[in-house]
């Protein structure tokens, strides 16, 4: 019926439960506080006792702002000793979860001004930016600390990356490059390795990144996965001998299609698709000279150029010894990318940094608020198979059926032209 129903004003409701918490909250603290004051003073108030060691006088009022709401507290004053609360630290004002969920806003993208303004909504108490930037100094110090960690684990895939943004530097505004390492360990569980400023993305400045975390312990590395950046390729050559370089398929595919007119495009999409369908690294090379040749008689040099030089570099994920289960995530720097995306959208909100120190430091942060989640925890990769592919690789090299040539980096015949400068040599079997 009607008349039976019920109607509940909800924020009503919430506005006196919270009003109720936090006087409940309020009687609590004062009565602690007034426990702690009997207990320095040997006394209760009023007590008459001979080993009584201070007397009260009186009491102060302070305000401590918590998650129930804005506190106002009654500080017990003494005479003959000094009031030392192991509730409420001196000169605290906030409750430790606050400062904490304040700083949350921070790193997740809420700008120091509107931290401010929130933090007047649901406690009542403001959070000037100078304040704001005294507590991130603490979080700094650990995020130092966890940016320059040994790396104990091995790391047999590495994507690497840089992401840009502005900084003052020589009294101008110019964009530097901070680099980004994600390694995957033999658990195959992700984890950001590196992060430093790398000003521009040249060899000097992977070299650097990459020397520091060989220093730190970075081993077992097999794949490293990034785009063609100045320097990488060569970076990755001479540090990491080793380790073999994957150019990002999706970087590679765009850079072909932009040199082909829109006309041509779709076309050319599906052709290159095509190619990274293939099951093996000599069907997709001898695929891509086939769309080179076809790139060609459409009058579409440009793109068929690109397309044999960077298709060596960019099938590296094929070779046998990368399970095949790998090959999706390991032909890409998407993974990387996403993360990049999530440094740009906290970065766009300040802007341009006034020094490398704090754009390092608000990166540093905010990829360990992205990357404390299910992020790091979860398997990223089934890495059980990995070795027995290695072996497997090497086995077949050794005592598998005869090669009938080799072909490498230098010879401009055939599939091998696709293989361009570099100096590393991939070995190519004629079908």
């Amino acid at each position: 019926m009607p008349e039976h129903i019920i109607q509940i004003d909800q924020n009503l409701l919430e506005t006196r439960l919270d009003r109720l918490i936090a006087e409940k909250m309020t009687q609590i603290l004062n009565a602690m506080l007034d426990a702690e004051a009997d207990e320095i003073a040997n006394a209760a108030r009023y007590e008459r006792n001979g080993e009584r060691k201070a007397y009260r006088a009186g009491h102060y009022e302070r305000s401590l702002t918590a998650k129930a709401g804005r506190l106002e507290l009654k500080v017990p004053k003494l005479k003959g000793a000094v009031f030392e609360s192991a509730v409420i630290e001196r000169y605290r004002r906030r409750e430790q979860s606050v400062e904490e969920s304040l700083i949350d806003m921070y790193l997740a993208g809420v700008s120091t001004r509107q931290v401010d303004d929130i933090s007047q909504l649901p406690w009542g108490d403001r959070m000037p930016s100078q304040t704001l930037s005294d507590k991130l100094k603490k979080v700094y110090d650990e995020i130092d600390e966890w940016r320059t960690r040994p790396l104990e684990s091995e790391y047999p895939y590495v994507f690497v990356d840089g992401v840009w943004h502005k900084r003052s530097w020589g009294g101008s505004v110019e964009n530097v490059s901070v680099l980004v390492a994600i390694g995957i360990n033999a658990e195959g569980h992700r984890e950001v390795i590196g992060v430093a400023e790398g000003m521009k993305e040249d060899s000097a400045s992977w070299e650097q990144f990459v020397r520091s975390m060989i220093e730190r312990g970075l081993k077992g590395v097999r794949l490293v996965v990034g785009d063609r950046c100045a320097g990488l390729v060569s970076t990755v050559g001479s540090m990491l001998p080793k380790a073999k370089y994957q150019r990002c398929m999706v970087h590679f595919m765009r850079n072909v299609l932009s040199k082909t007119p829109p006309t041509h495009r779709e076309w050319a999409s599906a052709a290159l698709k095509a190619i990274f369908a293939m099951e093996s690294r000599e069907s997709a090379l001898s695929k891509a000279e086939q769309v080179a040749t076809e790139m060609e008689s459409r009058k579409l040099r440009g793109a068929a150029n690109c397309l044999r030089e960077g298709i060596g570099e960019t099938t590296t994920y094929l070779l046998p010894e990368f399970p095949d289960g790998h090959r999706r995530r390991i032909r890409t720097n998407n993974m990387i990318e996403r993360l990049n995306r999530e440094i740009r959208r906290r970065t766009r909100v300040v802007g341009g940094f006034p020094d490398g120190n704090s754009a390092l430091m608000l990166i540093c942060a905010r990829i360990r608020h992205v990357t404390a989640n299910e992020w790091s925890t979860r398997r990223y990769l089934d890495m059980s198979r990995l070795g027995d592919n290695l072996v497997e690789a090497n086995r077949s090299s050794r005592h598998g059926r005869p090669r009938s040539k080799v072909r490498n980096f230098s010879d401009t015949r055939g599939c091998g032209r696709f293989l361009g400068d570099r100096t590393e040599r991939f070995s190519y079997v004629r079908s």
